[in-house]
């Protein structure tokens, strides 16, 4: 800054420039930012870099006003974006990270307001000991009226600011005309809205915002300049405050105006699309429809009907100068209903097929799926509603009598389901580590696999041999390696050491040795999941900080039963299959003619696997601890701040949860004989089901948290079906895919 102002007395050009009227100066402070990431706002070297910064605000002042010699028409406002959690993250809606400090001073500002009591009951104040000064807050979009009016411009054209007249040390008369202006500004906008909308929309149809009427902008125009006028600035100033908050409310009135016809369209869609693929389902998986011959006549009317209701609509759409995206929206679902009524001897044959059941079970089935499908999308907003659906998994095997026939695995099938509740009742990751955590997770994970690998060997027979246990062996240590490394590099970081180099390599040879060695091992299915098991903990246990560690240990686990229980269902509805689970090969599973049709239980099988899917996402945090996710979580890996890299790594600590799911599944699929597409078609139809309800949850108001929560909800469900698809491809090849050794005995089933 210094150089800035000297540089300045040997140009010319920026002398002059610096010494017009209503210049703004505007200073970016990234150092704080950068620190807190790095070391946290409770660590010395941010207490220190706070210290720096208020010795730099404090010259920066000093020469600012030296070089306009002290001529007192400067006004200083500091301010900052953002705040910062505990753990040196923001992007959640936690009030250290939305309120953060406005501390405005010099030419045209108040002073401070001396008070006895505060409106706020928060302890921000308290904490550094202004409580008796008046707190005065803002919305941060209200900074730029108050910068426009402090150096006399134009308020900026689209700003929906507020100016903050308390801020303000003027005459009563400058502060009315200040609002006033303030808001004719913004009715300004409102009107330019209302034109466009209007423009838009047949003039029998448009329905305008009543509380503004033409004759109610004149009334108030009027009322405000006569107030002035008599000096009345108080009541001047009152209906300006009026007039921008009706100015503002009708702004969203015409943002939002097409919502109502629009989301009905979107839903149309939405309900065209789930029926037509649950007739698919019906058609061509289940043997609930009988063949019937096409009518040609009525195919041939029903197509030039729909094509008719398309062409009134486009129409409709065209005289109103719509955009393109809403031919889209409203056009979308004349095809899609008319693949659905062209299967209404599917629809008959289903309803025939459901009249035939008694009623109760009827009515049983769909209150169990809507129960379902409500605790998935409750999951989203409360964590805790997992838990509920996990207790009632619990119970699965009392409530059809599965656990008559193997009381062992349902017992444990019921103990893993109560032990993985507790996880979404915990706070989310991120608050503070707790390392001795991970170091009990490795430590017991090495004490499942000496267990495991001990069964193997008591066990060994031509479906193992040394190559493999020497695999296995390697993954043992990489998981010793692992959580040595966790708990190294916290005491050396604890102690302002760094990261040692050795750690790091460790951490970045684990990374990108454990696909390997986990292609190296058998495809046999309780081997090929053990192995993927330690191959993806050792990864996870580098990237976790806390209790998560635990979380990928309880959840393959019920994983592991779950595959056993799916065998006993299935012989208990009096279906057999031909492999054993103990000798079966996933690389010659894949026999296309042993898919069989679709039974109610698949039903169920399907949503198991989305339930787990959202519980590997939710399980351990949520959209906004994401958001504001603890970069000690990647310190294994590096220590200095780098965006790509840390998001990349955190992308892999999320996804490893989805991928033990994925392959667990990828084994109920093969050895209960279903179909990929069959599965991902009811998958389809529960994710499609969960996006209509999010659909109309998405929100344009409120904190930026809520709104961007809501969005992420929606395209996380609109996603989910992709995703699944890309987390089977992946799965497949988990668990076919071997490397092959030279030297090395093949193994055939």
């Amino acid at each position: 800054m210094q150089s800035f102002f000297n540089s300045s007395r040997s140009n010319q050009t920026l002398f002059s420039a610096l010494n017009e009227e209503k210049v703004v100066l505007f200073l970016h402070l990234l150092g704080i930012d950068t620190n807190g990431h790095a070391h946290r706002p409770n660590s010395r070297e941010y207490k220190e870099n706070i210290k720096k910064v208020d010795e730099g605000v404090k010259e920066i002042a000093s020469m600012i006003d030296d070089f306009y010699g002290n001529d007192g028409k400067t006004a200083f406002i500091l301010t900052s974006d953002h705040g910062m959690t505990d753990w040196g993250s923001h992007g959640a809606g936690h009030p250290s990270e939305t309120v953060t400090p406005l501390i405005v001073w010099g030419a045209g500002i108040n002073y401070p307001q001396k008070v006895t009591s505060q409106f706020f009951e928060d302890n921000f104040l308290k904490e550094w000991k202004l409580e008796n000064l008046k707190r005065l807050d803002v919305n941060q979009a209200d900074i730029a009226p108050l910068m426009a009016s402090l150096i006399g411009v134009p308020f900026p054209l689209n700003s929906v600011g507020t100016l903050p007249l308390e801020y303000l040390n003027n005459s009563a008369h400058f502060k009315a005309e200040s609002m006033f202006v303030n808001a004719v500004q913004i009715l300004e906008q409102f009107k330019v809205k209302m034109s466009q909308k209007k423009e838009t929309t047949l003039s029998f149809l448009f329905t305008p915002f009543k509380p503004l009427s033409d004759s109610e902008q004149i009334n108030f125009m009027k009322k405000i300049r006569l107030h002035i006028q008599q000096q009345k600035y108080d009541e001047a100033i009152s209906l300006c405050k009026i007039l921008i908050n009706l100015a503002l409310e009708g702004l969203s009135y015409y943002h939002t105006y097409d919502r109502i016809f629009l989301g009905l369209s979107i839903a149309m869609g939405f309900v065209g699309w789930t029926t037509y693929v649950i007739l698919v389902i019906i058609k061509t998986h289940t043997n609930l429809t009988k063949t019937v011959p096409t009518n040609n006549k009525k195919s041939t009317v029903l197509f030039y009907g729909f094509a008719f209701a398309g062409m009134i609509i486009a129409f409709f759409l065209l005289i109103q100068t719509c955009p393109w995206t809403y031919y889209i929206y409203c056009l979308l679902p004349v095809p899609l209903w008319y693949a659905v009524v062209r299967e209404i001897p599917v629809i008959q044959d289903l309803a025939t097929n459901v009249l035939s059941l008694h009623v109760s079970q009827s009515v049983g089935f769909l209150l169990v799926c809507v129960l379902g499908i409500e605790i998935l999308v409750f999951s989203f907003f409360y964590r805790s509603a997992l838990t509920v659906g996990l207790l009632v998994f619990a119970g699965w095997p009392v409530i059809t009598q599965v656990w008559v026939q193997a009381k062992t695995r349902a017992l444990i099938w019921t103990l893993l389901c109560v032990l993985l509740a507790v996880f979404p009742l915990m706070p989310v990751v991120g608050r503070e580590p707790n390392v001795p955590l991970v170091i009990a997770a490795g430590l017991l994970t090495l004490l499942i696999s000496c267990f495991s690998l001990t069964s193997l060997c008591k066990n060994k027979n031509k479906y193992i041999n040394n190559e493999d246990l020497k695999v296995y062996f390697y993954q043992m240590l990489s998981i010793a390696l692992s959580t040595y490394v966790v708990s190294n590099t916290h005491d050396s970081l604890k102690n302002k050491q760094g990261l040692p180099v050795l750690n790091q390599i460790i951490s970045w040879m684990t990374l990108v040795s454990s696909p390997v060695l986990l292609l190296l091992s058998p495809t046999f299915l309780f081997q090929r999941l053990f192995s993927i098991l330690l191959s993806l903990m050792s990864t996870y246990l580098l990237l976790s900080t806390g209790y998560e560690a635990l979380f990928p240990l309880v959840l393959f686990g019920l994983m592991f039963v779950w595959i056993n229980m799916e065998q006993e269902a299935l012989q208990h509805y009096g279906l057999s299959l031909k492999p054993k689970l103990a000798v079966f090969n996933f690389a010659y599973a894949m026999d296309i003619t042993q898919f069989r049709q679709l039974h109610l239980d698949d039903v169920r099988r399907s949503f198991f696997f989305v339930f787990f899917i959202v519980t590997a996402f939710f399980g351990t945090g949520n959209i906004a601890s994401i958001n504001s996710f603890d970069p000690a979580s990647v310190y294994c890996f590096l220590t200095v701040f780098s965006p790509f890299m840390m998001g990349g790594l955190l992308l892999l600590k999320v996804v490893i949860p989805f991928v033990l799911v994925s392959c667990a599944f990828e084994a109920v699929q093969v050895t209960t004989q279903l179909s990929s597409k069959s599965l991902f078609l009811i998958v389809l139809v529960i994710s499609d089901i969960m996006a209509l309800h999010f659909f109309f949850l998405v929100k344009d108001y409120g904190s930026w948290l809520d709104i961007g929560t809501s969005i992420s909800h929606y395209v996380l469900v609109m996603s989910l079906t992709i995703f699944m698809m890309l987390m089977n491809g992946l799965a497949q090849l988990l668990t076919t895919r071997r490397i092959e050794l030279p030297g090395r005995t093949k193994h055939h089933s």
